[in-house]
């Protein structure tokens, strides 16, 4: 069977799957992608038996067929070719020839038959809120987890499904992030699931800020969601979440407002030279002013320091600085306001201009 393509047409797809494509497979199927021609459109499907994702485009051909080619070697190819290129896929029982242009490349095939699918199973519960809205709970909340914490389930993004709307949570034991989001949720559709990293990263990539509806699809197991012709399918982590409610200071003693711009730009140049390890800068605060100090093993130090808006009791404490900067990149408002109790307790950052979100940071000792 033969099948012509425009370039630009066949690399949307692949780029919209190829990510979840690992470069080292225990199974080596799972290193191609699965394509199947039927009713006009090419589907092209990955899975790395975790996450699902599957993507339709229409296409010229009448006669069906399923088949795998590498993920990687494909779309490098297609990445390779000419913008206005036609692509030509012959498709033989071992072997794909793909031409275009002056190209010929004969690229190896495997039985399709062999390619795992992700089936989802068990009692749904759905909830429908704008793409826009779940787009913007993980840009809020996603930098905030693990990353190969022994914790497993802190390697995730916590939704929190319950009686007024849908929260994101995010935390690596250091730092919390929390977004919400006011939808009708049933007494009966309260949940709480656990989304893994990757997976999480993944559909924040196909997630656009459009206002369309979207509906989420959760199972006991999987979390399934349709996006326009693209089907998202992930496992759920399976554990409990900690009770991160414990960990949002009830009030504090010491409020400081700073200018956002002003505050991340000194971090920066503060942080050139931190520990490189533990990325510490200490903060000392006094009546109006804050300085940021900074120093590493090799006897070096940076100092900042500025007018802010602060009446409170002299205070020292010290912060990682990745995980401050990290925080001001999700903050919308031009200013800041940091929470403070003492040294050895856990400081909130608050966007000014949006109550839905919550960071927590604790301290470290320098």
């Amino acid at each position: 069977m033969k099948i012509t393509i425009p370039r630009e047409a066949l690399l949307q797809p692949l780029q919209a799957v190829s990510g979840i494509v690992e470069k080292r497979q225990t199974l080596p199927i799972l290193a191609n992608i699965l394509l199947k021609v039927a009713n006009s459109e090419l589907t092209v499907i990955a899975t790395d038996l975790e996450i699902e994702i599957q993507t339709s485009i229409n296409i010229d051909a009448e006669e069906e067929i399923t088949f795998t080619l590498s993920a990687r070697k494909l779309i490098d190819i297609c990445r390779a070719l000419p913008d206005s290129a036609l692509v030509t896929l012959e498709i033989g029982a071992d072997k794909a020839i793909l031409r275009s242009g002056n190209s010929r490349f004969s690229l190896g095939v495997l039985d399709a038959n062999d390619y795992p699918a992700i089936e989802p199973s068990g009692d749904v519960v759905q909830l429908t809120l704008p793409e826009t809205a779940l787009k913007t709970l993980i840009e809020k909340t996603h930098f905030a987890m693990a990353q190969q914490d022994v914790r497993y389930y802190l390697n995730g993004m916590l939704f929190e499904m319950e009686n007024g709307g849908i929260r994101t949570v995010a935390t690596d034991g250091h730092r919390l992030a929390t977004a919400h989001h006011e939808i009708d949720v049933q007494a009966g559709e309260s949940k709480q699931i656990i989304l893994p990293r990757k997976a999480v990263s993944e559909l924040n990539k196909l997630l656009t800020h459009d206002d369309k509806l979207l509906t989420l699809e959760i199972s006991k197991n999987h979390l399934r969601l349709h996006l326009g012709k693209t089907l998202f399918i992930s496992k759920l982590i399976d554990g409990r979440f900690p009770d991160y409610q414990k960990v949002i200071p009830k009030s504090v003693s010491h409020i400081a407002v700073i200018d956002k711009v002003i505050l991340k730009e000194a971090l920066l140049r503060t942080a050139i030279l931190s520990n490189e390890k533990y990325r510490g800068v200490r903060f000392q605060l006094s009546e109006n002013r804050l300085d940021l100090l900074a120093h590493n093993p090799e006897q070096e130090e940076a100092e900042e320091f500025f007018e802010i808006d602060y009446q409170g009791n002299d205070l020292t404490i010290s912060f990682n600085v990745s995980y401050l900067i990290d925080t001001l990149n999700v903050i919308d408002s031009n200013s800041v306001r940091i929470g403070f109790n003492d040294a050895n307790s856990s400081s909130t950052i608050d966007d000014m201009d949006n109550q839905k979100t919550n960071y927590v940071i604790m301290p470290m000792r320098l």
